[in-house]
């Protein structure tokens, strides 16, 4: 079930509907009737919506929450250190075997099949033949969260296993991310939600942005990615190049677009999702860029991979180390296949070849007057060194998001090989479709967000007077209307 699908709009409507009729004029007391019956409406409701794919999948997902929400309850009770690492093992096992098995059992056979082939040994390895349960790395890391926290002493164990169960179900960022703490959203499902008219006022824009940014800006610029990555060995340079960058618009726009309705939805309800996006594209570093992007996911990675084995905290080597470790699983998340534990790689090593530098690049990009909020630009020549940095960083992304787009070695190499050559039709590619098609989805959201990076504030648009705001959002309508792909494209990460 799709966002912008119409059984979605039909379904939300419903949901929504007899959500605030259990809400009422006041928000229902702690353990009230009306508050049991939300939270049973909310976890009936995350059931159909993933159940929608398939429902088989559905029951491997309580299983596994229901094992992490047993093992919560086994670590507090338990006086034993040995007994809680045991424990914790337990879900550990549970999690990743489960998503082991799923996502990289195909991934790992073949592997070996092709490694022992070098050898001149035949190897005829048996494949499952499943479908990747849709979400299983976002709800497995969301889990996972809860079940480490216990153990830290950071949270106590849920009180029911149906409040459990809709903290990891949670229809609207359950497929996609963000991918949620349980320190963070546990505590709201457990506890009666106010709905705030600002909070509304921002959840609609969070909703438009997000569905002008997938239907106008990714769903396009999708068209002219998949044209020119489909045979990138009939492209010359400037179009090999100009399809990265519409790859990059794409799975930003359409990435950054699920997690801006799903965070729009849960403001209607009265939750609060992290940020997942912060204008990745300006940032002038790759530990800035890992700040921006996916943050739901790179800080996941940070607080229970990179810091657990030892962060930056053990010398350069080591430091290093960990980088690489931390990215190259960041990679393998993703899905199984080597272009992505080559794009993990990749920024593993910008990262590494940044940390000299990176203390220099901070004072670079750091802001021009004493205060924190300030977003004026730095003057002379450190403005100059600033915009160098964010051009070079952006290509450094760039490089990446080529070795995640191509499917294979053979087309990796095909494509920079092409890229650095027939950059004599770079007057033919200006004046071509193709550019002018990306530069025209692409406009939106770079000037939306000059707007937001100039003034420090993502929310920008609602603290607009009536009439502007009115205009804006109508004008976006009308973009959906004439230039919206009408086909129910998935969104890129449902793949993850």
């Amino acid at each position: 079930m799709l966002f912008h699908s119409v059984a979605f709009v039909v379904f939300f409507v419903i949901v929504y509907g007899l959500y605030l009729a259990l809400q009422g004029r006041t928000p229902p007391r702690p353990r009230s009737p009306r508050f049991i019956a939300q939270n049973l409406l909310l976890l009936a409701a995350s059931l159909v919506f993933y159940g929608w794919w398939d429902w088989r999948f559905l029951l491997l997902m309580l299983a596994t929450a229901g094992v992490d929400h047993l093992v919560a309850v086994r670590i507090v009770q338990s006086d034993r250190a040995s007994r809680r690492r045991l424990l914790l093992l337990v879900s550990l096992v549970s999690n990743l075997g489960v998503l082991g098995f799923f996502k990289y059992f195909n991934f790992f056979a073949e592997s070996v099949a092709e490694g022992l082939s070098l050898l001149g040994i035949e190897a005829h390895p048996a494949l499952l033949r499943v479908a990747l349960p849709v979400g299983i790395s976002f709800y497995t890391f969301q889990s996972l969260s809860y079940t480490i926290d216990v153990y830290r002493g950071h949270l106590r164990p849920s009180r029911s296993i149906f409040s459990f169960w809709l903290f990891v179900s949670f229809f609207p960022q359950l497929v996609a991310g963000p991918i949620e703490r349980a320190t963070h959203l546990l505590p709201q499902v457990e506890n009666p939600r106010r709905i705030d008219p600002a909070q509304v006022d921002l959840g609609v824009w969070l909703i438009l942005w997000g569905f002008f940014k997938k239907l106008v800006v990714a769903d396009n610029l999708a068209i002219v990615a998949n044209a020119i990555f489909a045979h990138p060995e009939r492209a010359s340079g400037p179009e090999l190049y100009l399809g990265a960058v519409a790859f990059a618009g794409q799975i930003y726009g359409d990435f950054s677009a699920y997690s801006d309705i799903a965070r729009g939805l849960c403001k209607l309800m009265g939750f609060d999702l992290m940020l997942n996006f912060r204008i990745p594209y300006a940032a002038a570093s790759p530990s800035d860029f890992w700040n921006r992007w996916h943050i739901s996911l790179s800080t996941w990675l940070r607080d229970y991979l990179y810091i657990p084995l030892g962060g930056n905290r053990r010398g350069t080597v080591v430091t290093q180390r960990n980088l690489m470790l931390t990215m190259l699983l960041g990679g393998l998340w993703h899905g199984a296949a080597w272009n992505y534990v080559l794009w993990g790689a990749f920024h593993g090593l910008v990262l590494v070849a940044y940390r000299p530098f990176q203390r220099r690049i901070d004072r670079v990009a750091a802001p021009s007057s004493a205060d924190p909020t300030d977003r004026t630009p730095p003057p002379g020549w450190r403005g100059f060194k600033l915009a160098l940095l964010r051009l070079v960083m952006f290509h450094l992304v760039l490089v990446g998001w080529i070795l995640f787009r191509c499917r294979s070695l053979q087309e990796i190499g095909g494509y920079f090989r092409g890229l650095f050559a027939g950059w004599s039709t770079l007057a033919e590619a200006l004046a071509g479709t193709h550019f002018a098609d990306v530069v025209f989805f692409a406009a939106p959201i770079v000037l939306m967000e000059l707007w937001q990076h100039r003034t420090g504030d993502l929310s920008a648009p609602t603290r607009l007077s009536l009439a502007p705001r009115a205009l804006l959002y109508t004008v976006l309508l009308a973009a959906m209307m004439v230039w919206g792909v009408r086909d129910a494209v998935e969104f890129i990460y449902f793949q993850f």
